[in-house]
């Protein structure tokens, strides 16, 4: 079926809050369609959906419409984040040129965000980044192996840590992903992990962003998630991650779920799900742990989820089982 998606439109654009220089902001995102992440010619990661994104033999002249389109949305936020299908600074997604004009383009802004894989931070990119922008950089995992067996992320924490250094080195700010439960992991496992990996990457990080995984549209995790072998983590997984690190870090700690409530996404009993994510927006602008306070019945069935889970030692959705379990028993 021929893609009738023209590469000279963004994927996608909308308005959200974020925060710049301390205090509450209105934020520009716009999702640009580019020819797509280099790493997805070896594979790519286990759990982007991004690959819908891309196009291939986008050029140049369609990246600039694009900025075009941006523009005649852009309403003077002050924080634009501009994201592609891999990485900002690969002048196969989106050449120096491009970045220069967009560069130019938002030269008013407080703040600029853009993401990048470490092998694209360089003394020679960065030169051309202006100061006021920070570069997201995906490292998901600070375990070695998770990254490789889990998220199959090709690098390592080591190549991470480098381009942060790197990044702060040149003024710049940097904002550090982590993902919430790579697959094969256990919740409990998943939130040790999430601890870990944010006190690994806080020391060159501005702000640490926790992301739950998202079970997006064609990917491995999808297969996992269709045979019962994978369960989106608990919102009571991400906020227990928040309070183990409310305090201990010097990094902004922040979430913005992808598809939270739902199935696919990160998700409790169903009852509360919209206040306890309401909950982890507030914390990640006040870092207020008391912000964090829910109550809901089933944090005791998280709980003796989590201990299931380490009585069985399996990562499979034990609330899918048992539903099965129940309708054989018909």
């Amino acid at each position: 079926m021929k893609d009738k998606r023209s590469p000279s439109q963004l994927e996608a654009l909308w308005k959200e809050s974020d925060m710049s220089d301390g205090h509450k902001v209105d934020a520009m995102v716009m999702i640009m369609r580019t020819n797509g992440c280099c790493w997805v010619r070896n594979g790519g990661c286990t759990m982007c959906g991004y690959r819908e994104a891309s196009l291939s033999h986008v050029t140049e002249d369609d990246l600039l419409k694009q900025l075009e389109e941006a523009l005649s949305r852009y309403k003077g936020e002050p924080f634009v984040k501009i994201y592609t299908s891999g990485s900002f600074l690969d002048d196969n997604e989106v050449p120096r040129s491009v970045r220069a004009k967009i560069f130019e383009a938002f030269s008013g802004c407080e703040r600029i965000l853009f993401e990048s894989r470490p092998e694209f931070i360089t003394p020679d990119t960065l030169a051309d980044v202006p100061k006021t922008a920070t570069i997201a950089l995906g490292l998901e995992s600070s375990d070695p192996e998770v990254l490789e067996r889990s998220v199959h992320k090709g690098f390592t924490p080591d190549d991470i840590q480098r381009a942060g250094t790197l990044i702060k080195e040149h003024g710049l700010m940097v904002r550090t992903y982590l993902l919430l439960k790579p697959p094969f992991m256990t919740e409990s496992m998943s939130i040790e992990d999430a601890v870990r990996s944010a006190r690994f990457a806080d020391p060159f990080s501005d702000e640490i962003s926790v992301n739950p995984l998202n079970v997006q549209r064609g990917t491995y995790v999808e297969r996992l998630w269709k045979r019962g072998e994978f369960r989106s983590p608990w919102i009571w997984s991400l906020i227990e991650v928040f309070r183990q690190l409310s305090g201990t870090v010097h990094s902004r700690l922040m979430s913005s779920p992808s598809g939270g409530g739902a199935a696919r996404g990160v998700h409790n009993c169903g009852e509360c799900d919209r206040r306890a994510l309401d909950a982890v927006e507030r914390f990640s602008f006040t870092q207020d742990s008391a912000d964090l306070e829910v109550e809901c019945g089933c944090w005791s069935q998280w709980r003796a989820y989590l201990e299931s889970e380490r009585m069985l030692g399996t990562p499979a959705d034990l609330d899918r089982d048992f539903e099965n379990e129940l309708i054989l028993r018909m």
